[in-house]
């Protein structure tokens, strides 16, 4: 068995480390490692795993897909080499790929190349299918998850011995992931500590593992459940608990920026602490709260943002009012309707939204976006969700 994940001195990065399909039937899992290219961990503890488990295939049930992200950036060991590649894949630069421009930049052909992989996997494998994505971020940091609010994400995350921090398709444009929910499959990200710590690449192997597990490809006693089990519960102090993210300070490209030393995800932050410079004075915080991912590398415009403790009363609630399809009584509010047929979005007053708590909002399942100068687009996961396709599985 493979002790201990070892470094790999001169990684060699492909689109496909690797793939394993197992003597019965099961699964598909696709994990993505690098989307950002100065976060080689996931890749490499990928490396790792896929070696790890190529002996045990006549126990795996399904199959195990690894692909890197961003194989340029990674090679040059830049987080992205003109623009950020975990932020394009929106509705509308998902249909610009079917155009090829004489001039694009590297990213648009790390994404084309990335996403026909993800499409071709679709169409020729059987499901249920499953998608992590693989992240270190530049300040210190326990593990945790990343998980659009989706009931589905919840019921199949809630199994890690990890925090979750749910709500960042919110603030986040683009992501990878946010793309794959709105396709309706379990599709969240994995944070495994700081770039260059040992301990962030234990950490992901230890994941990749647990996942292994949760998604039902191996049995625990097959892979040394209880070690990895145990490491991640170890690295977070037994911090089960679910978090929302209520700020997010945004970096301009004009503006200088400098976040002030010492602060670690999770730390407990109060309201008008100073916590960076920037051009033009200090920024405060803006209520108190827990800091999460302070910006400590060159490059991204994600400065930090505030999180806070979800009740589980209110998780509870949500679950319930979800299940009977509450949110079907909020077009009977002025100024809130249906954005399409589909019921899938809600375009709501930007003045009307001042006066309804983003709370209720938020319970029902929606997350908002600015849609133009006097609307907001709210979207909601649970309608896309294949939930079908899960039912049968034993976390379910």
């Amino acid at each position: 068995m493979h002790k201990t994940p070892a470094k790999l001195d001169l990684p060699i990065y492909q689109r496909v480390i690797g793939q394993i399909e197992g003597a019965l039937p099961g699964p598909t899992l696709i994990f993505v490692g690098g989307i950002h290219g100065n976060e080689p961990s996931g890749v490499i503890a990928l490396q790792n795993a896929i070696a790890e488990i190529q002996p045990l295939k006549k126990q795996l049930k399904g199959k195990v897909i690894a692909l890197a992200g961003n194989i340029g950036a990674l090679q040059q060991g830049l987080r992205y080499r003109d623009i950020d590649l975990n932020r394009q894949f929106t509705r509308e630069k998902m249909k610009s790929l079917q155009t090829k421009h004489t001039e694009e930049s590297n990213e648009i052909e790390e994404q084309r190349e990335l996403f026909n992989t993800i499409e071709q996997i679709l169409e020729t494998e059987t499901g249920p299918f499953y998608f992590f994505d693989l992240h270190t971020t530049s300040g210190e940091t326990i593990p945790f998850l990343t998980v659009n609010d989706s009931l589905l994400n919840r019921k199949f995350t809630k199994q890690y011995p990890l925090p979750i921090v749910l709500g960042i398709e919110e603030y986040l444009e683009g992501p990878l992931l946010s793309y794959i929910n709105e396709l309706g499959y379990v599709a969240f990200g994995f944070e495994a500590g700081q770039h260059t710590s040992e301990k962030s690449l234990q950490n992901h192997f230890s994941f990749v593992m647990l996942s292994l597990v949760y998604t039902g490809c191996m049995v625990p006693k097959s892979i040394g459940f209880k070690k990895y089990y145990q490491q991640l519960s170890n690295a977070v102090h037994k911090n089960f608990i679910f978090y929302e993210i209520i700020y997010r300070h945004e970096v301009s490209i004009k503006m200088k920026f400098k976040m002030n030393p010492g602060f670690e995800n999770f730390q407990r932050i109060r309201k008008k602490e100073v916590l960076a410079i920037q051009t033009g004075g200090v920024i405060k915080a803006p209520q108190s709260g827990r800091i999460f991912m302070p910006l400590y590398q060159g490059k991204g415009n994600d400065g930090f943002f505030i999180i806070q403790k979800i009740p589980i009363l209110f998780l509870w609630i949500s679950k319930w009012v979800r299940n009977i399809q509450l949110d079907r009584l909020l077009v009977l509010l002025p100024g809130v309707r249906w954005k399409t047929h589909m019921r899938e979005e809600l375009l709501v007053n930007r003045k009307v939204a001042r006066f309804l708590a983003k709370d209720l909002f938020h319970l029902l399942g929606y997350r908002s976006k600015k849609w133009d100068h006097t609307h907001f687009v709210m979207k909601n996961r649970e309608r896309t969700s294949r939930k079908k396709e899960y039912m049968k599985t034993r976390w379910y």
